[in-house]
Parts: structure tokens; C-alpha cells; sequence
């Protein structure tokens, strides 16, 4: 019989059991170090319900910067050594002025700007530096948007901070609700689909020449700023999981 997992208790207790046809419903708040565990459950054909890759690109900016470069800064590179790091000067110039992105920070809380590339290499040479690191050109004069995407439901509201860079809410940001032309939500979409993301909370850079960019996308965020604040995303995400559920079940397949 197939099983249904939704909770990490049930998901260490039966990983070894798990098999081609059960499902794991809902990203799994795993310990550093366990993700191995879903790989080898994907590879014995158990099902997961936000897909692996989305799974795996929501826990780190560096994936993302790989997988989804198409959509990013042109010039965005993963640096995983020094070597990434000076290779870069090449690729965007010495004086290119950059962001670097620590890989698994949040809150704006691993984001710096450096005045140029070479500051940030030299900088390398003389200590070491946490890699992975995200690296992109700075868009200057850029207006942050957030969307929100899950279901039939989305909305955007753009955060600003006059007194920073960083527009997060928690870095002393402001929000107001905004209007995303069908273009820019076509975008965030087709990020999705590249993704696999079933719903996602989309961070978009629009330059002052209106190119839009992806800045991250996670299955989960910070939901200040938003009319459907985080109750009401999670009961969204919910009737998604169940929905999945039922369908699940109505194939012969039984709950734990």
C-alpha cells in the first residue's frame, strides 16, 4: 500500500521503508545534512510534493544563480573558491561595481556591495571568505518587487528603503501594494515552471530601463508587505497539499 508522509516524525521513521509510489507531502524541515536522505528516496521513485528541485533551490541562493542564471543580472556567477572569485574579473571588469550574496542567509543579512570587484578579490586574498558566494553586477536604481504566487491567487508590493540598498522590511524597508504588468507576472511564472515551483514568493529587480530580473524565489518568505500575509499563504499552500492528497488517495493510494 502507498503511503502518504507529512511530517518529519513520520518521515524518519518510515525513510527506511519508503518506496516507488509513496509521497512526501510538503518541504521537510530537515537537519543540515539529511538531504542525502532525499535523493535516495527520489532515486527509489518516491514522489515529492514541492518537487526536489524546487525543494533544493529554495534552500540555497547559489542553486538558484546556477539553475536560474537565465533569469538573473546578466554577468551573475557562483563563486565557489578565490579562483571563481578572480575569474570573475575578467568575465565583468575590475571596477564593475558588485552584490555578493552569502549562500544560505536571509533577511538581507548576507547581502554586500562593494565598489568594485577588484575590492571584493583583494579583499579574498587576505582572508577567507564564506563560499559559496553569489556575485552580480549592481543594478543601479533598481526597484525591488516582491510577488507572491500560489494557487489562482497573486499580488505584488514593492519594498523601498531610502537609507539602504537593502529594501527588506526587516533592514527598516517600507512596502505599499503594486501592479505587475502581464509580462512581468508571465516572467515570474516562467521562473516558476524553470524551477518547479508549484507556488513561490518571487523577489524581482526592475531597472530604472524596465528589464526585470530575478533576485531569489523560495517556497516561503517574509509576508509583511502582502494583503494574504503568512496565514493565509499557508492555508493556500494547504489546500494545494490536500488537493494533491485526495487525488492521491483516490488512486488506490492510503494515509499513514
Amino acid at each position: 500500500m502507498s503511503r502518504i508522509i507529512r511530517s518529519i516524525s513520520d518521515f524518519r521513521t518510515f525513510y527506511p521503508s519508503l518506496q516507488a509510489g509513496d509521497l512526501v507531502l510538503g518541504p521537510m524541515p530537515l537537519k543540515p545534512g539529511e538531504e542525502i536522505k532525499l535523493w535516495d528516496l527520489h532515486d527509489r521513485g518516491v514522489v515529492f510534493f514541492p518537487e526536489l528541485l524546487a525543494q533544493w533551490l529554495s534552500r540555497s541562493k547559489t542553486a538558484q544563480a546556477e539553475v536560474l542564471r537565465e533569469f538573473m543580472v546578466p554577468g551573475t556567477f557562483v563563486a565557489y573558491n578565490r579562483a571563481d572569485l578572480a575569474a570573475g574579473l575578467s568575465a565583468l571588469g575590475p571596477a564593475t561595481e558588485v552584490v555578493c550574496k552569502a549562500d544560505k542567509a536571509h533577511l538581507g543579512l548576507g547581502v554586500s556591495r562593494w565598489p568594485t570587484l577588484e575590492s571584493l578579490v583583494s579583499l579574498a586574498a587576505l582572508q577567507v571568505l564564506p563560499y559559496p558566494l553569489v556575485i552580480q553586477p549592481l543594478v543601479e536604481g533598481a526597484r525591488d518587487f516582491r510577488a507572491v504566487v500560489v494557487g489562482d491567487y497573486a499580488e505584488a508590493y514593492e519594498r523601498a528603503n531610502p537609507h539602504s540598498f537593502r529594501k527588506n522590511l526587516f533592514q527598516g524597508g517600507s512596502s505599499h501594494p503594486a501592479r505587475l504588468a502581464p509580462e512581468h507576472w508571465d516572467f515570474c511564472r516562467r521562473a516558476m515552471a524553470r524551477g518547479r515551483f508549484p507556488y513561490a514568493v518571487v523577489d524581482l529587480l526592475l531597472s530604472p530601463s524596465e528589464e526585470i530580473f530575478l533576485s531569489e524565489i523560495n517556497l516561503k518568505g517574509g509576508l509583511k508587505g502582502s494583503q494574504l500575509g503568512q496565514t493565509g499563504f499557508r492555508e493556500r499552500v494547504r489546500h494545494l497539499e490536500e488537493e494533491l492528497a485526495r487525488q492521491w488517495e483516490s488512486s488506490s493510494k492510503t494515509r499513514l
